[in-house]
């Protein structure tokens, strides 16, 4: 059988460049005119191809909304993604380390650390070749704050105002406590590496265009948008997305990359589900793969394919993630901590690390759940003495069903399931169709549930409908989002503390448009004193009291509950037509994080691969 499956995977490789060859897949001769590409038939030599990002169409090109539902080219946060429009500084995840971008050289606190100054380059320029200026980086602080968009509302607690200099220098101003200090230096520091720098002409016309009405901005798809990244729109439908290289870019001035990237394309196929896109994988239709593919090992070492992971062994990519299993505390019985706890510990871990996730994770065994991932950096950061009697590894159903008999929550009519307050205990436990670990996950919660006497059903809606659902926070979440999955932030400047904020602050709590966290919800006044005070704090010991106690609360309440360990990005990749991909130990200097080739100082990939036939 193995060897059937070998002779097909190569058949189908074989099969696909003949057909990329009548498709004109390979580029012309130096002598030869370039012919004009279309959406359905890229050159293959010129197209770097992407998958697991993408899911559904398209919705806009607008860099001040949260709603594009445009991965290739909008993504801001600690590893903002940077194909299309760009941020001052790019984090390494790596290192730690912010490397300038638009900026011109390293940014610098004065010395009560209450402001933060640093310059924009000469070099950079808008897409329509005028100057990026500091003055486009303070309107668009400006008007996040003007219509409260996202950014806007995530920041305005922690920064006071930005403003320009002059035409090359930008000064970030602290919002200040009542003793004159930066209330969190953390966040304000994080802003330089996590928020686009949008066009200030372009922003007023935008203004123009819908009245300065908010809801419209925001809504507004923005076709015209003026960039300053290497990348811009080139074809959108239902089947895939393409950016096209912008070969004026001013990034290939000395002072920055100088040259442009390799690919002239970036190339999303919307994939029906992870199934689909690892198949493509395989046959080399796609190059960097961050989607979760089964087994990902067996692709090398049973078929001997040129894929390969940022690392060689288990859990192949760098553990940074949690996600995580979220509860709607409005629904009936999930307010009681027995419930919750209950269906918790019940559900068997082991089987998602090791079936879900097939080893792509640690296990809660090698690393008892927190609110920290399993890099050493964070595990130390909390005393894990001082919780270990709140920590479960999972798979025990005879505790749970204790906790739930003890607590008065038993079955007393006889159907097989526990009710509370007269009301059987009935929960829809659900994630994005077609996202198969996720599912695989959801899965075993539910088994989880139905050996304690709790029903629980599954429901897959799409992408494009669940994430309009869980991220309106304003507004109840409806039937059938009892139980949810969403990620959590990974490995980034301001972390843990941004990944504990993210989860459990009340902060979140009624967003129209809610991308950071506690989607459930979740209140605790304590919880929220603990976060606000960490920013500020130098003193190591006085730091791990802190996030030892906010573990111990998350592990008391569990609001929600990490289902596994995931990888910053899996950052998979098929060396059939372009090469040197990061790898562990690869010798580059800053090292470049397996971020898929457009995430933070991730995008230096792009100036490294080449490809295979050169």
């Amino acid at each position: 059988m193995k060897r059937k499956s070998l002779w097909w995977l190569l058949s189908s490789l074989i099969i696909l460049s003949v057909l990329l060859s009548a498709c004109g897949g390979t580029a012309p001769a130096a002598d030869e005119p370039a012919e004009p590409a279309d959406a359905a038939s890229l050159p293959r030599e010129e197209t770097l191809y992407f998958n697991g990002q993408q899911w559904g169409p398209v919705v806009g090109w607008n860099p001040y909304s949260s709603n594009n539902n445009n991965a290739m080219a909008i993504s801001q946060g600690d590893n903002a993604r940077v194909t299309m429009f760009e941020t001052p500084y790019l984090y390494n995840m790596l290192d730690g380390n912010m490397y300038p971008l638009l900026a011109d050289g390293d940014f610098e606190w004065n010395a009560a650390r209450t402001e933060i100054t640093f310059k924009i380059k000469e070099a950079a320029k808008w897409s329509d070749g005028t100057p990026v200026t500091a003055e486009d980086v303070a309107y668009t602080w400006a008007t996040h704050v003007k219509y409260n968009t996202p950014t806007g509302a995530g920041n305005m607690a922690y920064i006071e105002d930005i403003a320009a200099v002059d035409a090359q220098t930008v000064v970030i101003k602290a919002k200040l406590d009542d003793a004159g200090k930066t209330v969190n230096p953390l966040a304000v520091q994080a802003y330089v590496s996590s928020n686009y720098v949008i066009q200030k002409a372009w922003t007023q016309a935008l203004e123009e265009r819908v009245s300065e009405d908010a809801t419209a901005f925001l809504a507004d798809t923005a076709e015209d948008v003026v960039y300053s990244g290497p990348y811009h729109k080139f074809f959108t439908d239902d089947t895939k997305v393409v950016l096209v290289r912008d070969d004026n870019y001013w990034g290939k001035d000395a002072s920055m990359w100088g040259q442009l990237p390799a690919p002239k394309y970036l190339a999303h196929t919307i994939f029906k589900d992870n199934a689909a896109g690892s198949v493509a994988l395989a046959q080399g239709e796609v190059d960097v793969s961050q989607q979760f593919n089964s087994n990902i090992q067996l692709l090398w070492e049973s078929y001997g394919l040129p894929i390969s992971t940022y690392l060689p062994e288990p859990p192949y990519g760098i553990g940074a993630s949690l996600p995580t299993a979220f509860y709607n505390l409005e629904s009936h019985g999930l307010d009681q901590i027995a419930v919750r706890k209950a269906i918790a510990i019940a559900v068997d871990y082991p089987t998602i690390i090791a079936n879900a996730m097939t080893n792509q994770s640690a296990t809660f065994d090698q690393v008892p759940r927190s609110l920290m991932n399993p890099t050493d950096g964070e595990q130390a950061l909390y005393n894990h003495d001082a919780v270990a009697d709140l920590q479960w590894a999972g798979n025990d159903i005879e505790g749970a069903k204790k906790l739930l008999d003890d607590a008065g929550i038993v079955d007393t009519d006889g159907d097989g399931w526990r009710e509370f307050e007269g009301e059987k205990l009935s929960y829809v436990a659900t994630c994005p169709n077609g996202w198969s670990d996720w599912q695989a996950a959801i899965e075993v919660v539910a088994a989880a549930g139905k050996e304690i006497g709790i029903d629980i059903t599954t429901n897959y809606p799409e992408w494009s409908v669940y994430q309009t659902v869980v991220t309106k926070s304003d507004a109840p979440l409806p039937e059938g989002y009892d139980i949810f999955m969403m990620w959590s932030a990974g490995a980034g400047p301001t972390m843990p503390w941004g990944r504990i904020r993210n989860l459990i602050s009340s902060e979140w709590v009624g967003m129209a448009s809610n991308w950071n966290g506690n989607w459930g919800q979740y209140s605790n006044p304590r919880v929220d004193e603990l976060i606000q005070m960490i920013p500020g704090e130098t003193d190591p010991a006085k730091l791990k009291e802190m996030y030892t106690e906010l573990v111990e609360i998350y592990l008391t309440d569990i609001p929600s509950f990490t289902l596994m360990y995931r990888p910053q990005s899996f950052h998979t990749v098929n060396e059939t037509v372009w090469t040197n991909f990061p790898h562990q130990g690869d010798g580059t200097n800053p090292p470049v994080p397996p971020l898929d080739c457009t995430d933070g100082w991730g995008i230096a990939c792009l100036y490294n691969i080449s490809l295979v036939s050169q």
